[in-house]
């Protein structure tokens, strides 16, 4: 028996119910993956339901405003997924009949959709037999083959992704992608792999040779950098001033208690002076402390200190990217999880 024909027996008799395999509707397979992107499974499952049911369909995406978008998003990270969802569906709805393109050479055209989501969406909901290999996929593979080259480089991704078309299914191309995801998932993970249980385990030379646990060959990364940054939660006549960040970059057009990066050689209650004036244009008498909260994200730690403060004098006309908000009107704005963790906090505090 071959290896798909192996894989695809082993995933008919244990593939993970996932509501995106209920009805694999192209619609619902492309939110599915692209909110897996660098998320895991069981992150993402209330966040897709939810998310279906705010937004059922493309039209429907399509039609609602950014802010209803990234707050549905909200907590899930990497927003700029969110972004390029509806950026995507406006695209389908207004220039393309609300059709998906079927081959995963025409996804890789639309906005935040890489060659694994192409090929993901592809094989998954237009049955075409290509072969997907993210993160979990490659581990498996270089696993199989017993590969030492590192992990990423062009010589580990070719390898790669020569093998995974040599053994993709013609027949069910979808299905094995799934099967997969399902192994690296159940059985050949990270780190003690379950190989008395995998159903090809025959066909895997790291097992053969007990090096799995050593695959694949990861290159040790540098220490994350780490930043401290200052907020204001400022207050005047009983509302909080939120900030909108920017449209590009980390965390794009979400709200956000306005303040910075710390400088070298300067003090806390001082960063925070000077980022408030910088940002909104407001000179604060600083209060007590709100609180402190670590957040990680993909490549860099910060550390947020956050203050309670007034206005120095009444304040002068705002900034455009700058609103007054009565706190319990907070829940409405989308936002980072820090600052939804500093505005939960100022909330609890305010029943």
């Amino acid at each position: 028996m071959s290896f798909s024909d192996r894989l695809l027996n082993w995933y008919d008799k244990n593939a993970r119910v996932l509501p995106w395999r209920s009805a694999s509707t192209p619609y619902r397979v492309w939110v599915s993956e692209i909110m897996l992107q660098q998320t895991r499974v069981e992150s993402v499952l209330p966040y897709y339901e939810r998310f279906l049911l705010r937004f059922p369909d493309l039209k429907t995406l399509a039609q609602a405003k950014e802010e209803e978008v990234l707050k549905a998003w909200e907590g899930l990270g990497y927003y700029s997924r969110a972004r390029n969802l509806h950026k995507t569906a406006q695209n389908l709805v207004n220039e393309l009949g609300g059709q998906f393109p079927s081959t995963s050479v025409e996804l890789l055209r639309l906005p935040g959709i890489g060659n694994y989501t192409a090929a993901a969406i592809a094989s998954i909901a237009f049955g075409e037999p290509v072969a997907a290999t993210d993160g979990n996929i490659k581990r498996i593979y270089a696993r199989m083959l017993n590969l030492e080259v590192p992990y990423g480089s062009s010589l580990f991704e070719k390898t790669i992704n020569d093998y995974a078309q040599s053994v993709l299914s013609q027949e069910r191309p979808g299905d094995f992608t799934q099967a997969l995801m399902d192994l690296g998932s159940e059985v050949c993970t990270p780190s003690q792999p379950r190989c008395n249980v995998c159903p090809v385990s025959e066909y895997c030379l790291g097992y053969k040779l007990g090096k799995q646990n050593q695959l694949p060959v990861r290159v040790k990364k540098a220490p994350l950098p780490h930043y401290d940054v200052c907020v204001a939660v400022l207050e005047h006549n009983d509302k909080i001033l939120l900030r909108q960040r920017g449209a590009q970059g980390l965390l794009a057009n979400l709200w956000e208690f306005p303040g910075g990066k710390l400088e070298p050689n300067e003090s806390l209650e001082d960063c925070l002076k000077r980022e408030l004036l910088e940002k909104t244009g407001l000179a604060i008498t600083v209060g007590a402390k709100s609180g402190v909260y670590k957040h990680a994200y993909t490549h860099f730690k910060i550390t947020v200190h956050a203050w309670h403060a007034k206005p120095a004098k009444p304040p002068i006309i705002l900034r455009e990217n700058l609103r007054w908000v009565p706190p319990e009107e907070l829940p409405a704005y989308p936002m980072g999880k820090v600052t939804r963790r500093i505005s939960e906090n100022i909330q609890s505090k305010d029943v």
